[in-house]
């Protein structure tokens, strides 16, 4: 008892020192897919992961688009990344839950590469895959013989993928020193939805492509069956580090935006259960394991019969309308 009393007086302090005080928060006036002024609220949520501090998620009357409001700025949001618990930065393995992540993302590594190969018709070329993390799928492709070049934003993750493959992993700020026209295929695996700077991402992506290239993106889907069922306490809504919440209808919008064109979509139905998990644990239910795995389970069936309804969804896009 007294071990978890000492736990919960050093969590307070740290967040106490992290997150109280004057901080740089974005307010959007205007909606970033379309530029209209006609936003409302749609929901509030929590931050489970770092903060506690609670979030309006707004969205937009006239196209749609869900996004997280008054965010940190770039120079601020960094500190909620900084918990041995956000797994795609620290790759913990500590928990049942972060230990079936690992299991799984073994499992899906050879499917994205598989993904990769065959929409492109290559068993190699110029891959960038753009916030790596710690490095597992840019890893993959290098030792199947892609030339890689990985970026990402957090030095622990680059440091976990130095230490783990050797992987020499770029900071964010060589991103816009890439030549023009260079890779066959970008990734970006659960990332964009995490970029401050998004339409000026979009603008970057096509000038890095090839012409006949393709773009690969996978981003949660707000608009699924699991983020219907649990509501603001969808843990994929992941506030205030996911700041844009993307339909099929406004990620197609996007990509015709900045002249990109929607080719294929495909579900990844297995991140139903993860998310899941952790939306069973927010919601402090018993057993959050064992419902998670039951809910995530109906969400995956439901998938299978609506993939517009996956947990998340993989876009492949080329350039051109």
């Amino acid at each position: 008892m007294m071990l978890y009393l000492m736990t919960d007086i050093l969590y307070f302090c740290m967040r106490k020192h992290l997150f109280i005080g004057s901080m740089k928060r974005i307010f959007l006036h205007t909606c970033p897919l379309c530029g209209s002024d006609a936003l409302e609220s749609a929901m509030e949520c929590k931050d489970y992961y770092a903060s506690g501090e609670t979030y309006v998620l707004e969205k937009c009357s006239k196209c749609g688009f869900l996004f997280t409001q008054n965010v940190p700025d770039e120079t601020e949001i960094g500190r909620y990344y900084e918990t041995p618990a956000y797994i795609s930065h620290s790759d913990t393995r500590k928990g049942l839950t972060n230990s079936l992540y690992h299991i799984v993302r073994k499992y899906m590594l050879k499917r994205k590469r598989l993904l990769v190969e065959k929409i492109s018709g290559r068993t190699n070329g110029n891959l960038l895959d753009y916030g790596t993390g710690t490095g597992y799928f840019a890893q993959t492709m290098k030792e199947a013989g892609w030339h890689v070049t990985a970026i990402e934003k957090s030095e622990q993750a680059r440091k976990t993928a130095l230490d783990n493959f050797g992987l020499q992993v770029d900071s964010e700020q060589t991103f816009s020193q890439l030549q023009s026209g260079t890779f066959h295929v970008i990734t970006l695996w659960h990332v964009l939805e995490h970029l401050q700077n998004l339409n000026e991402m979009w603008e970057q992506l096509r000038r890095l492509l090839t012409s006949d290239g393709h773009l690969v993106v996978a981003v949660p889907n707000c608009q699924s069956s699991d983020a219907g069922y649990y509501g603001n306490m969808w843990a994929a809504y992941d506030v205030p580090r996911h700041l844009w919440h993307f339909s099929p209808e406004t990620m197609r919008q996007f990509a015709e935006k900045h002249g990109f064109r929607l080719i294929r979509t495909l579900p990844m139905p297995f991140d139903a259960f993860y998310v899941s998990i952790l939306s069973e644990k927010y919601r402090q239910t018993a057993l959050p394991f064992i419902k998670g795995m039951c809910s995530g389970l109906r969400a995956w069936l439901r998938a299978c019969r609506q993939p517009d309804k996956s947990s998340s969804l993989i876009y492949v896009f080329r350039i051109g309308q």
